[in-house]
């Protein structure tokens, strides 16, 4: 094992496609970061050199796959076919858990990685490091119950999940959404579950929201919406329909600053980008500092992944959410769900149409205390819950289990 003086934490995030996985994994791993801990993402994502990475925080980038669909990966840039690709992906993982030899392994979302190429190192850690624990966690909604129960029956997800991991961190509220009943969970592998409750995210400060208001030239007084497709590979339609009811007219008066995402195609990308400019409306393809710009925001509307959804209610940013229903139920499970609470707005996507965003926008941007006062209420304890997990793992003796 390495150096009784530090601690060091292994993350694996696969992001294959949208953002989601990595920004909740940079949110973690700053949270722990601290004298004498060591922490090191595995990702495939192309952007993690993007964001500012935190003293003690470092990366191995494993090569990018992009998913086509549930079943399908292929290679997002080197021209390699799909099985090569993976076999240097999970080779590089299995090097780098032997040369790290960390005390804790932290796998994002799949338990056995993308197409099973986490298993290999979960196998080489419980054989030879059976002192590291190893932690699955999981989002509090994966994907509509029957689907998902199907899913990982047919993949033997059940079995890795009580052969391999020492604990699971839900970043859920149970109360909220309770896994272990949707999916059918049996009590070896609920007896494992935490948790946590959702992952709170960065509150900007004044000074960072005077910069960013001046580098976007907004004006005090005016109302602005942020319009956020996340990754932005299928959120096209939102902003088409955005812009659509823009150039309509009819909303409410309003600035507008459009951030599509950097794997939405090129195509439509410069399509929203010529459309938002002749609304006078701002455009980003990627945008460093989301937290910053949507706290300037008197309302996002957005596709509503989890990432995002705790990105808008740390800070209590009235929200409308037009949920995704392919190739997973997670977002529009959720979204009805956090609807239901009188947290947010809720658009299904088959009725996205300029006129169905010209109601929800002005329902917003009218009325937005009663979103803001149940936000303010919502419980953000994901950070702490976690906080005491990995204390309580390292103030226990080497092979006894840390009391939940």
């Amino acid at each position: 094992m390495a150096s009784p003086a530090t601690y060091n934490i292994l993350m694996y995030s696969h992001d294959t496609y949208g953002l989601g996985h990595l920004r909740r994994t940079m949110a973690i791993a700053e949270h722990l970061r601290q004298r004498g801990v060591n922490i090191l993402i595995l990702t495939g994502s192309p952007l993690a050199g993007r964001y500012e990475t935190p003293e003690g925080v470092d990366f191995v980038r494993i090569p990018g796959m992009i998913k086509k669909t549930n079943e399908e990966y292929l290679p997002l840039s080197i021209k390699i076919n799909a099985r090569h690709a993976l076999n240097i992906r999970r080779n590089i993982i299995v090097a780098t858990a032997k040369a790290f030899q960390p005390h804790l392994f932290i796998v994002d979302k799949a338990p056995m990685g993308l197409r099973r190429e986490v298993i290999p190192t979960l196998k080489w850690l419980k054989r030879r490091l059976p002192r590291t624990r190893t932690i699955l966690g999981l989002r509090d909604i994966m994907d509509d119950a029957a689907s998902t129960t199907r899913e990982w029956a047919e993949k033997g997800v059940y079995d890795v999940l009580e052969q391999f991991y020492s604990e699971i961190w839900v970043y859920g509220n149970k109360e909220i959404y309770d896994p272990i009943t949707e999916y059918a969970i049996p009590p070896v592998i609920s007896d494992k579950m935490v948790f946590t409750g959702y992952i709170p995210r960065h509150v900007p400060s004044p000074q960072s929201m005077t910069q960013v208001r001046r580098e976007e030239r907004f004006g005090a007084g005016e109302k602005l919406v942020v319009v956020t497709t996340g990754g932005g590979g299928d959120g096209y339609p939102l902003m088409d329909a955005y812009l659509s009811m823009l150039e309509q007219g009819g909303a409410p008066a309003h600035r507008a600053i459009f951030v599509s995402g950097p794997f939405m195609p090129k195509p439509e990308r410069e399509a929203v980008a010529r459309r938002a400019a002749r609304q006078h409306a701002r455009f980003h393809h990627f945008y460093r500092r989301m937290e910053t710009l949507m706290g300037l925001a008197d309302a996002v509307v957005t596709m509503g992944g989890y990432n995002t959804t705790c990105e808008i209610l740390s800070q209590c940013i009235p929200c409308l959410v037009v949920p995704r229903e392919v190739p997973r139920l997670e977002q529009r499970i959720r979204a009805e769900v956090l609807s239901a609470r009188g947290l947010i707005e809720f658009l299904p996507w088959d009725a996205l149409s300029p006129e169905g965003l010209r109601d929800k926008l002005r329902r917003l941007l009218g009325a937005p205390e009663p979103y803001r006062e149940a936000m303010a209420r919502f419980p953000f304890t994901g950070l702490s819950v976690i906080s005491q997990r990995v204390g309580a793992f390292r103030r226990a003796p080497c092979g006894q289990d840390a009391d939940a």
